[in-house]
């Protein structure tokens, strides 16, 4: 197995404005295997998103490390991609030059030119060129976001809760969209969401996160074929198993005693 990503005893401690300390992240060691698609849940504010940062470099653990193949994560770099809930984009520029914003500021935009049409044809936004994002739907500018991060080829592509704000039709459209990438751009992908049926019909591995300070309650397999249905008695027994886990997640097994 290639691991392409390593949290080693990663502890993570903020200072508040009233100088508390407050630790999001405690002990955290997580493998993940190249090529997967890893989902975190767990309560809100229990840490999720501070992974992803880490993984980013937009944050340095207070104690342990994260690894990117066998290298420490301690700034950000192209070969990771960052989608957030919110799609981000330059009001004032088109889409075309949204998602061309990063080859341009690397000074890369002449050699690759040619992969801004090719990644809006991949999120299915041919023939948006020169729309402004005011003009488009949620869904779309989120599509937007996506080929944003996507053009840099990352190795790794972090997702941040990225299809909370969108109606369930949407939703479930851009789900089976991120599949489809996945599968076309072989890239390991992990995603913050707290949807539980999300989890299950989009992972090939879920990581179940305690209340803060977090802590990886447990890590499940889905060994269901893509592509899944959600009415497969498997996927709802998986469903309950992590519903189940989340409701005791964190909690001190209390014995039982028969008098």
């Amino acid at each position: 197995m290639v691991n392409s990503i390593r949290f080693e005893h990663v502890k993570k401690t903020f200072t508040t404005i009233d100088g508390e300390k407050v630790t999001a992240l405690s002990g955290v060691d997580l493998e993940i295997e190249q090529g997967k698609f890893i989902c975190l849940i767990g309560p809100s504010g229990c840490g999720k998103s501070t992974m992803l940062r880490l993984l980013a470099g937009l944050d340095t653990p207070s104690e342990g490390a994260v690894y990117l193949n066998d290298k420490q994560v301690t700034k950000p770099g192209s070969d990771r991609g960052l989608v957030f809930q919110d799609p981000n984009l330059f009001p004032w520029l088109t889409i075309y030059d949204n998602i061309a914003f990063g080859l341009k500021a690397r000074g890369m935009y002449k050699q690759r030119k040619n992969d801004v049409s090719s990644f809006m044809e991949l999120v299915g936004l041919k023939g948006f060129e020169r729309s402004f994002p005011h003009q488009l739907s949620g869904g779309m500018c989120q599509r937007a976001s996506l080929a944003r991060a996507l053009i840099g080829n990352p190795q790794a592509l972090l997702l941040d809760e990225p299809l909370g704000a969108l109606d369930a039709f949407t939703r479930m459209n851009m789900q089976d969209e991120l599949l489809r990438i996945k599968k076309e751009q072989s890239m390991t992908m992990i995603m913050v969401t707290h949807d539980v049926d999300e989890a299950v019909y989009l992972a090939d591995q879920i990581v179940v996160m305690t209340p803060r300070p977090a802590k990886i309650e447990k890590v499940l397999d889905v060994r269901l074929s893509q592509p899944r249905d959600r009415n497969n008695p498997e996927f709802i027994r998986l469903r309950s198993e992590i519903l189940k886990i989340l409701d005791f997640a964190g909690k001190e097994s209390t014995p039982e005693y028969n008098i």
